[in-house]
């Protein structure tokens, strides 16, 4: 189940926005997130129009969990960098391979 504040996020992007927690606020007091506070130009959404967000937010929480797993399998960018120029420097493909792998061991759905 996706987060209230993923669903949230995406709602406000949806509405051309971008988060700002000057602008909303979310809060737990012991019985489930909620929107504590709102300042937006456009409506808040109520309980239903969030319920829309579900699979989209689930997509996005997946998706950052891939990106992050992908971060750390890509390597620093020094050695990046390196796969690269010896890459340029002998014509092989170390670098597109290893991105290659990376991307088909960690797929995005």
């Amino acid at each position: 189940m996706a987060s209230l504040y993923t669903k949230t996020k995406l709602y406000i992007e949806d509405n051309s926005k971008t988060w700002d927690d000057t602008k909303v606020s979310l809060q737990n007091d012991g019985s489930g997130d909620y929107i504590k506070t709102w300042t937006y130009s456009f409506d808040k959404p109520n309980d239903s129009k969030i319920a829309e967000y579900e699979t989209a937010g689930n997509t996005a929480e997946t998706n950052a969990g891939i990106d992050a797993t992908r971060r750390s399998q890509y390597g620093s960018w020094e050695s990046q960098m390196e796969m690269i120029y010896k890459d340029q420097k002998n014509g092989t493909s170390t670098f597109k391979d290893h991105c290659d792998k990376v991307r088909s061991d960690n797929p995005k759905g």
